[in-house]
């Protein structure tokens, strides 16, 4: 059986990519995927790598899991994906110690233990340091940024290191990022990816993304344009996409807009640059596939 963990990461949507998930649950099942609701695996996961710590997992670890988190009416299952934002941390110590998920590598090992006789694949996206801070900081209790990075400087967070650490740890497992920025424009063959099946499968809400940053107007001209046009490839869709977003994105759903103290436009350049230049290197990593418009 195939296993994929989709592991986040905070504030990428993760919800909602699942939420979406779950709409194509019923077409996906003759296919063999399995996508079960998170209440019945998530903290049951969390409980049991908590307990775990640097031990060995029980034998039967795998039939505890998946006794509780498939139905009987499932059927055959060759795919299951299981979606968790919080397997590394929860958002408040994501940097506890000045490190970036600190026991991301330990988790991950736990789990490809428990699955040792599965092929597990890993889901994650990214996001630009710039705003994902930010966001994080208002996703936790804490009074200020210091006080979230323990003293790690924001220009030290690369996520090439963070997945350097998770191909080291698991080694021969596929790892497949994105950059939560290009979302509305590849949601639908995110969905695709997650599911392993052709690109010319349908799916359900494939442009409920973009339908978040778009005008209503806009929206029902794109819907009747490839209603119009229904043999067009994913790639020409794709341009599409991008010319309906030039004209009828709604910008104010475009800007993260974040008031700290210290953070000034140079730093939010230096930080884009510098997560720009990470994804390039992301993009030539043995066992990584990166998913761009």
């Amino acid at each position: 059986m195939q296993v994929v963990l989709h592991t986040g990461l905070h504030q990428t949507d993760s919800d909602r990519l699942f939420k979406t998930l779950l709409r194509n649950r019923d077409g996906l099942r003759p296919e063999g995927v399995a996508i079960p609701g998170p209440g019945k695996y998530r903290r049951l996961i969390s409980e049991m790598l908590n307990a775990l710590g640097d031990d060995a997992a029980a034998p039967d670890a795998r039939d505890v899991l998946l006794d509780s988190i498939l139905d009987e009416d499932t059927g055959h299952v060759d795919r299951l994906i299981l979606s968790h934002e919080n397997l590394f941390s929860v958002p408040k110590i994501a940097f506890q110690g000045g490190a970036v998920y600190r026991k991301a590598e330990q988790r991950l090992r736990a789990l490809r233990e428990i699955f040792e006789d599965d092929r597990l694949e890993v889901f994650l996206a990214l996001r630009n340091p710039a705003t994902f801070l930010p966001a994080l900081l208002e996703a936790t209790p804490h009074d200020d940024m210091a006080q979230l990075l323990h003293g790690l400087d924001p220009a030290q967070i690369r996520w090439s290191d963070l997945i350097a650490r998770i191909i080291e740890a698991l080694p021969g497992v596929p790892v497949t990022v994105w950059c939560d920025e290009d979302s509305p424009l590849i949601w639908g063959e995110l969905i695709r990816e997650f599911a392993g099946v052709e690109p010319t499968h349908p799916v359900i809400g494939a442009y409920s993304r973009m339908a978040e940053i778009t005008s209503q107007e806009g929206m029902e001209r794109f819907r009747s344009f490839l209603a119009e046009k229904p043999y067009l490839n994913e790639i020409q869709i794709r341009r599409v996409m991008v010319a309906f977003l030039e004209k009828y994105a709604d910008e104010e759903k475009l800007v993260d807009e974040f008031d700290l103290p210290g953070w000034d436009q140079d730093l939010i350049a230096d930080l884009t640059e510098q997560y720009e230049e990470d994804l390039y290197d992301l993009g030539r990593m043995p066992s990584v596939t990166l998913i761009t418009p």
